[in-house]
């Protein structure tokens, strides 16, 4: 039986295809799978009550950013003093640098072995800040902050290109092999990180820290396929669009995000 045309040149582009996941499924096994990390999350519901939820979802930047800015220990000063970000609960209401208190609505935590590159070579090392190194009490002690921490201060070399006003950067732009060191511990770390109503700048051991938010930027680097699972880890925002105005221009790699505030 002869072949219609259409099939018969069907068959031959199938015969000639040469896939290597196809033909060896060995070699498809070996192919590099995303990394997977547990998140855990405490949220404030709008009845008052706390809702406590874990959730596994993959080990990238715009994920990983959302949880790893303070380490166990990080003294967040509150209504009722200074309180571990361990024990935060949501409801607790946090001093801000630029207005009242306000409710912790979202806790996220999340660990990490520091000595271990994250997924494609990603630093995911700490940032050790020894006591006074931005002056007197600042901080009041050793402080240990995350890979996305950032703190409201510019360092000599961004100045030129912040244009005078403060902003939010990244701790590592700090580090000078002295006061402010890099330190990568070979065991795995609890890292967390908070959300306020509004974006906000907060006190940790007195520095000035800054609370979550993705970033003006942040619709550019969440794919359409991510963000249904980026925002579920949220409860109380439905769009990144929720997460209002940051409060201060924001340094990182090289760039400041748009000051929308």
């Amino acid at each position: 039986m002869t072949l219609p045309t259409p099939l018969s040149r069907a068959a031959t582009r199938a015969v000639q295809t040469n896939v290597p996941s196809l033909l060896d499924p060995a070699a498809m096994r070996a192919q590099p799978k995303p990394q997977l990390r547990r998140y855990e999350v405490s949220s404030l519901l709008p009845n008052g009550s706390i809702a406590e939820t874990r959730h596994i979802a993959p080990a990238l930047p715009v994920f990983e950013d959302a949880f790893c800015a303070f380490t166990r220990g990080s003294m967040v000063e509150t209504e009722s003093g200074a309180i571990s970000i361990e024990d935060l609960l949501p409801g607790d209401r946090i001093l801000t640098k630029d207005g009242p208190s306000e409710p912790l609505i979202w806790k996220g935590c999340t660990t990490l072995a520091p000595g271990r590159p994250g997924p494609q070579g990603r630093n995911l090392r700490l940032t050790r800040i020894m006591a006074d190194s931005f002056g007197m009490q600042r901080p009041m002690s050793c402080v240990i902050a995350g890979p996305s921490a950032r703190l409201l201060h510019t360092p000599d070399h961004l100045r030129a290109v912040s244009g005078g006003l403060k902003t939010l950067t990244p701790v590592q732009e700090f580090q000078d092999g002295m006061n402010v060191i890099e330190t990568a511990p070979p065991t795995a770390v609890d890292l967390f990180h908070i959300c306020l109503p509004r974006h906000a700048v907060i006190r940790v051991a007195g520095l000035e820290f800054e609370t979550y938010h993705p970033g003006a930027n942040a619709a550019r680097s969440i794919s359409h396929t991510m963000r249904s699972v980026y925002l579920d880890l949220f409860p109380h925002i439905s769009q990144l669009s929720d997460f209002g105005d940051v409060a201060h221009a924001r340094a990182g790699d090289g760039d400041h995000d748009a000051l929308t505030a």
